[in-house]
């Protein structure tokens, strides 16, 4: 993901946000006893995630699916695919796996949430369907240019969405969390819909950061900065997620991006074993005989 990239990560306030003071309304109107976490890398390619996969693996996905519990899955963004090719990483992974998937850009970017997205919808989720169980949180990425002068398209949007589907969306405009009147309304219309706020976190757009929740699903873009402070960058996301399971949050959704990916599996590795001792999580550290060798505590 290039999206955020500086050429000088150092000079960078990272400091998290406090929490927004509905942050906390939200995670006690349906406190759980469990909360179940899922971390991820963005795709499972092998050209992105150089030095990931043993000499001579094949069957990529089997092979990252044994090693993560979860992938954000942005292919699904580029292309709808056909229903089979669902049942067919569907039979690939774990019972315990999950997907992510973006939805397609005709949705997000080609027709910016016009009200004739419908029938593309109803395709695209009539593939992604056959994910099963296996379907995590379906997300939505808008352009950096939608603005909230399209409010109502995303009013539109949310309120016929199929609500035993989860949702998950980003907004990349500065002015739908930077302007009063604008964020109110837009959290109020996610929380009545039960859609989540995503958090990006990322080098160059601290202007969108925001610790908002709008349901109990925390759904965080952990974008790195292949530099060293991604890791105490995720030493300060582990002290917050802390928090939250504290009072009770249900899903910690947390996928980590670099700008140069093959950082991303060694980065994830970091965080699951940092997670499985601040937050007694029992997660498969990736690659943990070989690539997570490497990590520093």
């Amino acid at each position: 993901m290039k999206f955020g990239n500086v050429d000088n990560p150092q000079d960078i306030d990272f400091t998290l946000p406090k929490d927004h003071p509905d942050t906390l309304k939200v995670l006690n109107k349906s406190p759980s006893e469990k909360t179940n976490v899922f971390v991820g890398c963005p795709n499972w390619n092998k050209s992105d995630l150089k030095g990931f996969y043993p000499r001579g693996t094949k069957e990529l996905l089997e092979y990252y699916s044994r090693q993560f519990n979860s992938i954000e899955f942005n292919a699904t963004f580029y292309r709808i695919f056909p229903p089979e090719q669902f049942e067919k990483w569907y039979s690939k992974t774990p019972n315990n796996f999950k997907f992510f998937p973006k939805l397609n850009q005709e949705i997000s970017h080609w027709k910016r949430l016009n009200e004739d997205i419908n029938p593309v919808i109803d395709n695209y989720l009539y593939s992604a369907l056959n994910l099963k169980e296996k379907l995590g949180c379906i997300f939505l990425q808008t352009p950096h240019n939608f603005t909230p002068k399209d409010f109502q398209r995303v009013v539109s949007f949310a309120e016929s969405w199929p609500k035993e589907i989860p949702l998950a969306i980003e907004f990349r405009h500065t002015a739908w969390f930077n302007d009063h009147e604008v964020s109110k309304d837009l959290y109020q219309l996610l929380e009545e819909n039960n859609i989540s706020n995503i958090i990006v976190d990322s080098a160059g757009r601290r202007d969108i950061m925001h610790m908002r929740l709008t349901n109990s699903r925390a759904f965080i873009r952990f974008v790195g900065a292949n530099h060293q402070c991604d890791y105490s960058r995720l030493d300060d996301w582990i002290q917050r997620l802390k928090n939250w399971k504290d009072v009770g949050i249900n899903d910690i959704n947390i996928f980590v991006h670099q700008n140069i990916e093959k950082e991303s599996p060694l980065l994830s590795a970091y965080l699951i074993r940092k997670m499985n001792l601040e937050l007694g999580t029992d997660l498969k550290i990736p690659n943990d005989d070989s690539y997570g060798q490497q990590i520093v505590l």
